[in-house]
């Protein structure tokens, strides 16, 4: 039970939720049943119909609607006397600066990229509010606090690539490959050959947000007087055609993409189909053995087909589905050992891919892709959501002693699913929150301006609007408010190569980048470098200088029930999808020991608690909008100091 000072904490206390999504709408019913009264919420997406199984705020007849608005309205239905502020933007909106968070005692993260995540942890700083960190994927999740000068921020440890990747991505803006798998796989092929009555956004029929006016028609739905031919390419125009016009009528979404390209098939193949798609007498195989690539004469798995090829690819498979395997259709899941199934969704996402400009590939990487794929559980947002509210009670309580990040396991460890672990101090090598510089060996005869401002300043620094100082000269600047000439000047520079600027860098050069939206600034000592490993630094730049922590003295992680282990270093310098803190292999959970008295060098003890392999992992992007998310598995151990 609550104590009455901590049931007072929440009265009056300004919040900010960024992300009203799987964790969001949890978070927020949470917050509002916890006494608090004052939130306001940031959210740029709409509602999707995938995000309705488990975002639980949003109903049928709000999709298409502002996330953050139809959040805000369903909580105030059984909490009227609240505030609640919604905001239907980006978060790295100008107008949300350093004053703008200054407002709020604590900032609430459910969002679900890294980069906007970096973002706000450096607004946070900037603005000195505590910021509380979350994620899930599957059954696993985490919470993590972050206070500026006592705990290390969110990104004291490099953060891997994610590979996670958003509903909202994935139907709407693929960049990747693996986007368009994931789209062929759960969207597409579900549709057509898994249960019929699922809706998904590939019904998508009009662009009014409106959803409550049903379609005419069932594009999915095969009529009583439709041949196969007919309705293959009446499937093909709608998804490759069809949809991506209706995507396109959003001129908001592509403002700074690239847009995609309808694929009609009267394009690619405008003859019959059976004048030119398929053998027919491969059809009357047994129907466990039937194959597109048979049927069509194609026998390389590892070649990369054209967009013609996937196009009679993805007629033929969809075909053979209907005359040899009906009585599947509508009870199929996905199997990467079955062949059609495999080439069907190759096939889709090369079409896909080929709209948006995305490089093809070949079935033999496409089946790979498709076979590791975790679904969302509502139950983690629950539970995920319950703790954030918990460390926002502690932190507008300035109860630091107490703060803890929690991870959520998938299975009992020592008959626990919450494993409570001290926060960690700031790392001294972070280049956001302690600003040590940082190291970059380059080419530079050989590496443009460009490729420093795209790979490592937005890339790995994740910089939105850089400014570029090489001493007292500006080199480099983005902003809206720049003048034309100057604009150009900087234009003309991202062209020429480092050592030919202007102001030219050499090795031994400080170059200083600041955000100025993120009040951020980082200096990197250049280094000419000539000989690269092409496949490992295939960019031909190295950053170095941010690093984890790697003091040996072990860290210690406390469990539900307040013992607690030294954590473990890690060999592994290849970064997963997942952090873990773990107990030292050998250590039992049992005994509280002082850091002073860990040693390295200490013989394995017998173990009755928790092990190194046990200890739970650190989800480093969250399922806020993930219907589906992409894992290439492996547990990372953070390598951590706990903070005193």
């Amino acid at each position: 039970m609550a104590s009455e000072r901590q049931m007072r904490a929440p009265k009056g206390a300004k919040v900010l939720m960024v992300g009203a999504g799987g964790i969001g709408c949890e978070l927020l019913k949470t917050l509002a049943l916890s006494g608090f009264d004052d939130i306001h919420v940031i959210d740029m997406d709409t509602i999707e119909v995938s995000n309705l199984n488990r975002q639980f705020l949003f109903r049928q007849s709000h999709v298409g609607q502002s996330k953050a608005k139809v959040a805000r309205d369903a909580v105030l239905r059984f909490r009227p006397h609240i505030n609640i502020t919604s905001y239907h933007a980006n978060v790295k909106d100008t107008k949300f600066n350093v004053d703008f968070f200054k407002q709020f005692k604590v900032v609430l993260n459910g969002l679900d990229n890294l980069d906007a995540r970096r973002h706000v942890n450096r607004l946070c700083l900037a603005a000195e509010v505590p910021l509380i960190e979350s994620g899930t994927t599957g059954f696993l999740g985490q919470v993590t606090v972050h206070v500026k000068g006592k705990t290390e921020c969110y990104e004291c440890q490099p953060k891997p690539t994610p590979k996670t990747y958003p509903v909202c991505t994935i139907t709407s803006t693929p960049s990747k490959f693996v986007h368009c798998i994931v789209w062929a796989k759960e969207l597409l092929f579900a549709k057509l050959f898994g249960n019929k009555d699922q809706d998904n956004d590939l019904n998508v029929r009009s662009t009014n947000s409106d959803s409550s006016v049903q379609p005419i028609e069932d594009v999915f739905e095969r009529k009583s007087d439709e041949d196969c031919e007919q309705y293959v390419r009446k499937i093909y125009d709608h998804v490759f055609g069809y949809n991506i016009e209706v995507a396109l009528a959003n001129e908001e979404t592509w403002k700074n993409r690239n847009k995609p390209r309808p694929i009609h098939i009267k394009d690619v193949l405008p003859q019959k189909l059976c004048e030119q798609n398929g053998n027919l007498e491969d059809r009357r195989v047994d129907s466990s053995m039937v194959s597109a690539m048979s049927s069509l004469g194609l026998k390389n798995p590892q070649e990369i087909w054209s967009l013609r090829d996937n196009t009679r690819v993805f007629l033929e498979s969809l075909m053979l589905f209907i005359d040899k395997r009906e009585k599947d259709v509508g009870n199929l899941v996905f199997d990467k050992d079955d062949q059609l199934a495999v080439e069907f969704v190759t096939a889709a996402a090369n079409i896909r891919a080929s709209s948006f400009g995305i490089p093809l590939h070949s079935l033999f990487e496409a089946k790979g892709m498709a076979g590791n794929i975790v679904h969302a559980v509502a139950t983690t947002n629950a539970i995920i959501a319950g703790l954030i509210v918990i460390e926002a009670i502690k932190v507008l309580q300035n109860d630091s002693c107490n703060y803890r990040m929690t991870y959520c396991v998938e299975h009992p460890l020592r008959k626990m699913l919450l494993m409570p672990v001290e926060p960690f101090e700031p790392n001294k090598s972070c280049y956001v929150c302690s600003e040590t510089p940082l190291l970059l060996e380059v080419d530079i005869h050989k590496s443009r301006l460009k490729d420093f401002v795209e790979k490592i300043v937005k890339r790995k620094l994740g910089m939105n609007c850089p400014l570029i100082m090489h001493g007292s000269n500006l080199i480099y600047e983005e902003g809206d408010d720049l003048e034309d000439d100057i604009a150009a000047n900087y234009a003309s520079n991202v062209e020429k190569l480092l050592a030919e600027l202007p102001s030219p860098i050499t090795s031994g050069t400080m170059l200083t980048v600041e955000d100025l939206q993120q009040e951020l600034s980082c200096n990197i000592n250049v280094k000419h470098r000539e000989d690269f490993d092409e496949e490992k630094e295939p960019d031909r730049m190295v950053l170095s200088g941010w690093s984890p922590t790697s003091s040996k003295k072990d860290v210690e992680v406390t469990t539900n029930g307040g013992s607690t282990a030294p954590e473990a270093t890690s060999n592994d310098k290849h970064a997963n999808d997942i952090e873990v803190a773990r107990a030292e292999s050998g250590d039992s959970v049992g005994n509280k020991r002082k850091l002073s008295e860990i040693s390295v060098q200490t013989p394995p003890q017998a173990n009755d608690g928790i092990t190194s392999k046990e200890m739970p992992a650190e989800v480093l992007e969250n399922d806020d909008e993930d219907d589906v998310v992409m894992l290439d598995g492996g547990w990372q151990i953070g390598k951590k100091k706990k903070l005193t």
